[in-house]
């Protein structure tokens, strides 16, 4: 019995050993599994919990016109934030925050009494107020050097250019279009810090650099926009008006010189509205609808009714199909009836007989009303088509507004009419402009745009932006004989007032009423382009809701005669001797 029991024991021990054994040796696996499988993952682990890591931001890319003029650009600020285990004396540090950086006292105390890694306390602070932080030496407190977008010129170009938020993101504009090429990589400060978070004295900072943006050159002229601002600010301010636009472009590229929507915005303050602006009692989302249309650029999400520029897309038109020359001869009594309406001429008394040269240059709607008649509904829509006024233009500026036109189905006698002298549909001026360089430079059809390449911070050449270009738009006998009838509206026509001595200069006016009818609230506007023979250059000035004289002729073509003699010959467009003489 004895004996057994002593067996027993035995085996009973052998058990419990060898159960031991086992789970030292899966223990022993274990362990030899995470320090040599493992052992990367877990030292992440403890790095992380003995890290802090700050970014630091890369400077983005900037902005640069045709002339090599810096349109947008960085500033050095910097960013207070401060780290709640490190701070010895706290009230120290939310007086002298408070003081230096114009906080209230209960902001800074939240943030320097709040248990976080690291805390902000303020962004975007001008580098003299950071350094002045800086020398007071106050333990917790942290002072980085950072960037903040900065536009030389203010307001300058402000509805193209766009601008930045506290990310240093773009938010509208070609800052916005541009942004994957603009932003930079960010950088990292990383210091070592003991089990508490307290950063370990004399451990070294590990830093990754930050990779700065690519810069972006674009067709702005600094100073084509500095000569449209002014003009444009003289016109609004003379005309009362509610807002002027201005475009200029180069109708063979589609390069774009100069975009000017008045009035325009502080790029270095965008979210202060106006000060004739009243906030009192606005909500929150009514105030940021307001920034939104302080934003807006007119030229490109905005439509309007053309009014008569577009009279040069209806005789493009029906010279293209053939159903009138330059020759035909029209009578205005100064109405057509068409259905049952009476649609009236400018000219009350009427031009009496006039061949379409003449037509065109007196702006004279029954002219036009049947010439569209001759083109027919259908084919007036094809044309719609065929012009690409059915399609956006693909500018690089973001909300880009469509066309807003009839179905063909809808489009009636009446329709008809009054379409073909620019009114009953919508189109954005940079539309227009398109259209009508399509016309003038041959049938080529461009693509309006601002971005030309993208070179890094050092040169080099990176990118050269393409642009789509159509061709066969209207033949080039129908773009010879547009660009000769425009120049007579100039010459000796409705356009007289955009004539300068020694150019030839083609155009067309236009005065629209703005809907509804009825309300005295005009838009005059004028497209004109030079050398007449050979386009270099047109410009386009729509004057909204101007008091007083509003004719198109009369005040907006001198707007562009006035840019014209300042640009024509700073683009190297030389007067023509024999005109002078």
């Amino acid at each position: 019995m004895r004996e057994k029991c002593k067996t027993y024991n035995r085996k009973k021990m052998l058990v419990v050993f060898s159960a031991c054994v086992f789970m030292l040796l899966v223990l022993a696996g274990r362990l030899v599994y995470l320090m040599l499988v493992e052992s990367e993952y877990y030292q992440e682990l403890a790095d992380d919990l003995h890290e802090r890591e700050r970014s630091i931001k890369a400077a983005r890319g900037r902005i640069i016109d045709s002339s090599g003029t810096v349109l947008a650009t960085n500033r050095t600020v910097c960013t207070i934030s401060v780290i709640h285990s490190q701070i010895k004396d706290p009230e120290r540090v939310i007086e002298v925050l408070c003081k230096e950086l114009e906080l209230s006292e209960e902001t800074v105390r939240k943030r320097v009494e709040k248990r976080s890694s690291i805390e902000r306390v303020k962004t975007n602070v001008e580098k003299e107020i950071g350094d002045r932080i800086r020398a007071y030496e106050l333990a917790g407190v942290k002072v980085d050097e950072d960037f903040r977008r900065y536009y030389p010129y203010g307001s300058l170009a402000s509805k193209v250019l766009g601008f930045t938020g506290s990310d240093n993101q773009g938010i509208i504009g070609l800052e916005v279009v541009y942004d994957e090429y603009l932003q930079g990589i960010n950088g990292t400060i990383l210091t070592l810090t003991d089990a508490r978070g307290v950063e370990i004295e004399g451990a070294p900072e590990e830093r990754v650099e930050p990779v700065a943006g690519n810069d972006l050159y674009v067709s702005l002229d600094y100073n084509i926009q500095l000569y449209a601002q002014q003009a444009a600010l003289k016109a609004l301010e003379e005309k009362q008006a509610t807002y002027v636009s201005i475009l200029v472009m180069n109708p063979q590229n589609g390069e774009i010189y100069a975009n000017v929507n008045v009035p325009e915005f502080n790029l270095n303050d965008p979210f202060t509205l106006p000060s004739d602006v009243d906030i009192t009692g606005l909500t929150d989302q009514q105030i940021q609808d307001l920034r939104n249309q302080m934003w807006r650029n007119p030229s490109v999400n905005d439509t309007y009714e053309p009014g008569s520029t577009f009279k040069v897309i209806t005789a493009a038109a029906g010279l293209e199909k053939g159903v009138v020359t330059p020759e035909d001869t029209f009578s205005c009594p100064g109405f057509r009836v068409v259905d049952d309406r009476r649609i009236r001429c400018h000219k009350v008394g009427g031009h009496g007989s006039e061949t379409f040269v003449q037509g065109v240059m007196n702006s004279c709607n029954p002219v036009f009303i049947d010439v569209g008649q001759r083109i027919g509904a259908e084919d007036f829509y094809s044309y719609f088509q065929q012009f690409g006024l059915m399609s956006k233009t693909g500018i690089d500026i973001p909300g880009e507004a469509g066309t807003i036109m009839h179905k063909l189905d809808n489009i009636g006698p009446v329709e008809l009419a009054t379409m073909s002298f620019g009114q009953s549909f919508q189109i954005t001026p940079v539309q227009l402009a398109t259209t009508i360089s399509s016309i003038i430079n041959g049938g080529r059809r461009v693509t309006p745009h601002f971005g030309v390449e993208i070179r890094s911070s050092q040169g080099e050449l990176l990118k050269r932006l393409d642009y789509e270009v159509e061709t066969g738009i209207v033949s080039e006998e129908t773009s010879a004989t547009m660009r000769y009838m425009l120049e007579q509206v100039v010459a000796e026509g409705g356009g007289n007032k955009a004539s300068i001595e020694g150019y030839r200069i083609g155009g067309k006016t236009a005065t629209s009423q703005t809907l509804p009818r009825g309300t005295n609230k005009y838009i005059s506007s004028f497209v004109g382009f030079a050398p007449a023979e050979d386009p270099q250059v047109l410009a386009m000035c729509i004057i909204h809701n101007p008091q007083g004289i509003y004719y198109g002729g009369t005040i907006a073509a001198p707007v562009i005669r006035g840019l014209f003699e300042n640009i024509l010959p700073y683009l190297g467009i030389e007067k023509e001797k024999n005109m002078v003489d």
